[in-house]
């Protein structure tokens, strides 16, 4: 509340300093949650897209492998499946977007050539082959959006975080060290101006009493000269 605030001049410029950093601080502020904002949107339309590529990729792989159990069977395709050695391997990195730190994820060992899935080409038809292309195909994708959903989050996450420190000086801070700024600027006035009328009374006070002696030595030497005739 500003009846708490000293109303002191030292108050005051204290306040003032204050009141100019926050307002740099709220426009810094300002100026990173717009560029926040910027590349949300960017990596928004990039995650947009990967869903998009994931969605239909995912089909694909459901198409062909529902192709390759009607046409192999259940048995010859969970064969294929288990005689895979060589597992992908995934490995994460970061980057820095605006002073966010954002996964970056690198996979390998996840598109494979027929001889590297580790069944046997001549016990295998074309069928399981393209299925297991489109689940490598859908696992790219898979990793990709891991990627770009987990830097939407954190991007999401700093933004708000921002959004929220801006309100609080614009809508907090600020008008409370504006109001204190105004109640101590109030405060001296009334003080200056006191102390002006103060300082009129001794004056005028200083005045009356100058002008009494002043009458008192006209009334003595009067009096002084009365006696004399």
């Amino acid at each position: 509340m500003a009846e708490d605030v000293k109303p002191t001049r030292k108050n005051l410029m204290e306040i003032e300093e204050r009141i100019e950093l926050s307002e740099k601080g709220h426009d810094t502020l300002e100026q990173k949650r717009d560029g926040l904002i910027m590349e949300f949107m960017d990596i928004l339309e990039q995650a947009q897209d990967v869903r998009s590529n994931l969605e239909d990729d995912y089909e694909q792989a459901q198409r062909t492998i529902d192709m390759a159990r009607a046409m192999e069977g259940d048995i010859a395709v969970r064969g294929a499946a288990a005689a895979l050695k060589d597992h992908p391997e995934i490995t994460t990195e970061s980057r820095n977007i605006m002073g966010v730190v954002v996964p970056q994820i690198e996979s390998s060992s996840v598109q494979k050539t027929i001889d590297q899935r580790g069944y046997g080409v001549m016990g295998t038809s074309a069928r399981i082959d393209e299925a297991a292309e489109a689940y490598e195909q859908l696992l790219e994708s898979v990793i990709l959006a891991a990627e770009v959903e987990t830097a939407m989050k954190k991007m999401l996450d700093e933004i708000e975080k921002t959004k929220r420190r801006v309100n609080a000086l614009e809508f907090k801070l600020l008008p409370e060290l504006r109001t204190n700024k105004e109640y101590i600027e109030q405060k001296l006035e009334e003080q200056e101006r006191e102390e002006i009328f103060r300082m009129k009374k001794i004056k005028d006070k200083k005045d009356e009493e100058e002008r009494a002696e002043r009458e008192r030595e006209r009334e003595e030497a009067e009096a002084l000269a009365a006696d004399d005739d």
